[in-house]
């Protein structure tokens, strides 16, 4: 399978089907720790993307069954399972519109300490940059170019399905939480393949 073709999805109605029907069926959670924390699925493991690159061969050979792909609100879930697919791995597939949309359709959920997604962060850090930048361009004109700066930062970050800031924001002792103990999610994650 290749790029193009290499993110299936399904909404969460089939997603919640699909894992009352099928004991192989996995959520696999790539948000932050901290945000996994917060509000979860039950059952479900955390894998950051971050870490997904880092183990993919080891995620590749020990998956069996079906792996649902899970962020906050899909992206970071359509790049993880991009990378799966093409490594190798068939049966992941995104659960369309992540955490926000299984909320949302009134899944359940296991909540934890409350912490701000990942997304909302960067819409504030990426706001707040502008906003002090129109305003300093007040008194040191040239400054606005650091929220011409922000803005093309913005526009590529949506054109690749990518976030240079978000990937900065995650490595931050706020979104680690209680941290993600990757060994356990990936022995987890054998054991399941072993059920298939």
């Amino acid at each position: 399978m290749n790029a193009k073709n290499a993110s299936s999805a399904i909404d969460v109605a089939t997603a919640r089907a699909l894992l009352a029907n099928n004991p192989d069926t996995l959520i696999v959670d790539v948000r932050t720790p901290g945000e996994f924390e917060t509000a979860h699925v039950a059952g479900s493991i955390n894998l950051p993307l971050d870490q997904v690159d880092a183990h993919l061969g080891r995620i590749v050979n020990d998956a069996g069954g079906r792996l649902l792909l899970m962020c906050q609100s899909g992206n970071r879930a359509t790049q993880a399972c991009t990378k799966l697919v093409n490594a190798g791995l068939s049966g992941a597939t995104v659960i369309t519109g992540g955490m926000n949309a299984w909320i949302t359709a009134g899944g359940p959920v296991e909540r934890g300490r409350e912490r701000w997604s990942l997304e909302r962060q960067v819409r504030l850090i990426a706001g707040g940059i502008v906003l002090l930048s129109v305003v300093a361009s007040i008194w040191l004109p040239p400054v606005r170019f650091v929220a011409g700066f922000i803005g093309a930062g913005l526009t590529f970050a949506a054109l690749t399905n990518t976030c240079a800031m978000g990937a900065m924001l995650s490595r931050l002792p706020y979104n680690r939480g209680a941290g993600c103990d990757v060994n356990a999610s990936l022995a987890r994650l054998r054991n399941e393949g072993r059920r298939a």
